[in-house]
């Protein structure tokens, strides 16, 4: 790669040892903020939060110390569970933030090898190269056609060329190679950096909140300040009744407590953390834990070709050498020994991409002398034009030049002076090729003399030597995974560099739908906005494309309501990848600047894992409804059931206080969070299309059956008081029965409400041991407050009968299990639909 890389030996382990102890790691560390206490800093100041100490400050305050000393373990309890929670959900990003660390090649003890970047230490020799970032600041050792972007230093975005032999010989952390490589000696890392000294962290990413977040913090205050309207009304109703202050606050406190449901953003917050958490154990890390809420919305999902749909793994299959207009299979007459030759030299000196892999395979493999220790890289033109192509300059000792290019046909043809004839031929050698599925590229040779090359390496007059074409398997499992996506009513578009007839070819042999439908980038360009947003849609294979014509495929299928997500691993698929609503880069094959930009990636460049993604982001989504349609079903009859009786001036107007409502918290907070959560994917999920983003939990339409749910459990705790009532049970013993049915009503809600559409015949078959654990907690903790005496004069129960809890379960069950009469007809309509 570099003239006398050899020689360079870099550190030794010990050595990297002794700079580490000295020197530090190569992080930037912030002031430190203590996570804890803002935790606790921010709960104080739920609404929820302040509610209880207030309801417990006036316990203490007249006298109840037994309510008020209940309650101050109840508000740690809560806190200690929604402390847990923000914990767990911290641990999930903070692992992922781990894994989405970058990563740079360092040469030590002799070798090159690759390592995370925080482990760089001074005195580290490290090798950058196109695409990357460079990790430390360091100067210069060894350099080739070295350019470096160093905007988020100075401002400017105009690339700086740097090398060994000139004042500006220094790079700079956190600076972007945008072509050639180096190799660089580490002179300072993490806070004496530059970037380090000035402040700025590349870790420091504020998420912005996302749509959901926006409707579920809307809904809380909405619901907060009818709480406080509500509050202030039945404080007043009951200050009247009673003339005592404190005690009507109290039972106004109550029904405020009742109203705010602050298990929503914990809940929401839970999800997307440990989903994120849960994707990363299957090889996809998120960047963002927002993005696992688009996943589940994803309509179009444009993907390249090579290394995606194909398994990257290049064979040299064909070569078409012009002067004999012939296409061969075996490469050991002259003509053919030359063009491989000249291939080879029109790639990188030491090869990265799977092509240059098989050229210099192939090259060694010939019969003849190998040139390559005697000739060093002088000049380099790196992948560019449209459609593209690279250029490499080489000369060894006596002055004698090399100048080989090799990339797409047309460019090739486009900077030689071919006849009529000629390019006809080469043209029919390329569709021939490529109709085999092969991967083709023109080859060429030029003659300059002098230093002063040319701007721009289309500017060199190329002899035209020949084609090679190569062969790249599609993957094994790729067809399926295209099947799967399909069933899920998603949109596949390739969008390639490539040309049509080799993609449409590999398409056609994996099942690929609608691999006729193709549209080059030049077209592309030249389309007005209207023209463009249609043929988008109407188009499956986007050929010859670059950095522009992709981000217009995006912006247009933006323009038509798509949420777009896009596979990348090059340099020039970042601005791309930024665009997608879902950029997905490649863990193996990806560059940094490709990885920094997506917003997953997929860590074994494994295309079927986006089956996971989005079946993981639709079963998220799904079970965050599930359990806010659970807590907005049981607030209701909460709510209801210590309004209705006091607004009406029933016998017994305060049938729950605040030592019930938390309670009743204690149990609701796990069950959503927590069951649900952890809720297995519904089977017919991805066969249901994309859900629009535009989607939300809280519009009547979605939170209708949730309405009507809790009004019928309002309606059976209503029947359970009023036959109390009428049988001249006492206040306490009304309140049992009252409360035991709400209980029951909360159970069978939680099981029912695992799926709106099986039954609970079978969503009971579903592998979640928690749903078990958390229902046996809550029997046994409502045993402990029936059956205990002390408890049961606490929370001012009386002993039942038998009769009174199996009519409270009764109710319970049938206020609930009634949503599986509505579950049966959804079904049947879906059945005959089909």
């Amino acid at each position: 790669m570099l003239e006398n890389q050899q020689k360079l030996n870099g550190l030794s382990s010990e050595e990297v040892v002794i700079a580490r102890k000295e020197f530090g790691s190569n992080t930037i560390i912030q002031e430190k903020k203590n996570v804890f206490w803002n935790s606790v800093f921010e709960m104080v100041k739920e609404p929820m939060f302040l509610l209880l100490v207030t309801a417990t400050s006036i316990y203490f305050i007249t006298g109840d110390y037994g309510n008020g000393i209940f309650m101050s373990a109840a508000i740690l309890l809560v806190s200690a569970i929604s402390l847990y929670q923000e914990s767990k959900s911290r641990s999930a990003i903070n692992d992922l933030k781990k894994l989405s660390q970058p990563k740079s090649k360092v040469l030590r003890n002799g070798e090159t090898t690759e390592i995370p970047s925080e482990e760089i230490v001074v005195g580290d020799l490290i090798q950058t190269e196109e695409g990357t970032f460079i990790p430390a600041d360091g100067i210069i050792i060894q350099s080739n056609d070295f350019a470096v972007n160093e905007s988020i230093l100075t401002g400017e975005s105009m690339a700086v060329f740097k090398s060994e032999t000139t004042d500006n010989n220094t790079v700079s952390l956190g600076t972007i190679v945008t072509s050639g490589l180096a190799i660089c000696k580490v002179t300072a890392i993490g806070n004496k950096t530059q970037l380090g000294k000035i402040g700025k962290s590349l870790e420091d990413i504020v998420e912005e909140k996302t749509p959901l977040q926006v409707q579920m913090g809307n809904f809380v205050k909405k619901m907060s300040l009818v709480g406080l309207v509500v509050f202030g009304f039945v404080w007043a109703i009951n200050y009247y009744n009673s003339k005592a202050i404190l005690d009507s606050l109290l039972k106004a406190l109550t029904l405020a407590m009742s109203i705010i449901p602050e298990e929503i953003p914990v809940a929401f917050t839970t999800f997307m953390a440990l989903g994120s958490w849960r994707l990363m154990k299957m090889g996809i890390i998120v960047k963002q834990t927002k993005t696992v809420e688009t996943l589940g919305s994803a309509d179009v999902i444009c993907t390249d070709k090579t290394g995606t749909i194909t398994e990257n793994r290049m064979s040299l299959a064909q070569c078409y050498t012009l002067s004999d207009d012939t296409i061969k299979e075996n490469y050991s007459d002259e003509n053919s020994v030359e063009l491989l030759t000249i291939a080879m030299w029109a790639s990188e000196p030491i090869p990265f991409d799977a092509m240059e892999i098989a050229l210099h395979d192939a090259y060694s493999k010939l019969k003849t002398t190998d040139e390559r220790p005697n000739f060093k890289l002088v000049h380099e033109y790196p992948l560019d034009g449209k459609p593209p192509m690279m250029t490499h300059v080489f000369e060894n000792q006596n002055e004698n030049r090399i100048i080989a290019a090799k990339g797409a046909t047309e460019a090739l043809i486009a900077t030689s002076n071919l006849s009529e004839k000629e390019t006809q031929q080469v043209v029919a050698a390329m569709t021939k090729m490529a109709l085999e599925g092969y991967r083709v590229l023109g080859v060429g040779i030029a003659k300059f003399s002098g230093n002063d090359y040319p701007k721009k390496q289309q500017e060199f007059d190329f002899d035209f030597k020949g084609l090679i074409a190569f062969y790249d398997p599609p993957k094994g499992n790729i067809k399926a995974v295209f099947e799967t996506l399909y069933n899920a009513g998603i949109q596949l578009k390739i969008v390639t560099g490539d040309n049509a007839e080799t993609t449409a070819t590999i398409a056609k042999q994996i099942g690929f739908r609608n691999a006729d439908k193709t549209l080059n980038g030049d077209e592309l360009m030249v389309m007005d906005e209207s023209t463009l947003r249609k043929r988008v849609m109407e188009t499956a294979i986007f050929t010859r494309m670059f950095p522009e014509a992709k981000l217009k495929i995006i912006k247009a299928l933006k323009d038509n309501n798509q949420i777009v997500a896009m596979t990348g691993d090059g340099v020039n698929d970042g601005p791309a990848l930024k665009s997608a609503h879902i950029g997905i880069a490649m863990g193996k094959k990806g560059t940094e600047i490709a990885k920094q930009a997506a917003n997953l990636v997929l860590v074994d460049d494994d295309f079927s894992k986006m089956i996971d993604a989005i079946a993981m982001g639709r079963k998220i989504y799904s079970n965050l409804k599930k359990a806010i349609q659970y807590i907005i079903s049981i607030h209701i009859p909460i709510i209801l059931i210590v309004f209705i009786p006091l607004a009406l001036g029933w016998v017994y107007p305060n049938i729950f206080s605040p030592v019930h409502v938390i309670f009743l918290e204690i149990i609701m907070g796990p069950t959503c969070s927590i069951i649900y959560e952890n809720e297995p994917m519904e089977r017919n999920l991805m066969l249901e299309k994309p859900r629009p983003m535009t989607n939300t939990f809280f519009k009547l339409k979605e939170i209708t059956i949730s309405i009507i749910q809790g009004i019928i459990i309002t309606i059976g705790l209503l029947f359970v008081y009023q036959y109390c009532v009428a049988t001249n049970c006492s206040e306490a013993t009304t309140r049992t029965v009252v409360f035991l049915t709400l209980i029951s009503s909360n159970i069978f809600l939680t099981l029912t409400n695992r799926s709106f559409y099986y039954s609970i015949f079978t969503t009971l078959r579903y592998k979640n041991n928690l749903v078990l654990m958390i229902i046996s907690v809550t029997i046994i903790m409502i045993a402990c407050l029936l059956f205990i005496p002390a408890l049961a004069r606490f929370f001012q129960f009386e002993s039942v009968s038998v009769f009174q809890i199996g009519l409270s379960i009764i109710i319970g069950f049938v206020s609930v299990l009634w949503i599986e009469i509505y579950k049966t007809l959804k079904r049947r309509k879906v059945h005959y639909a089909n």
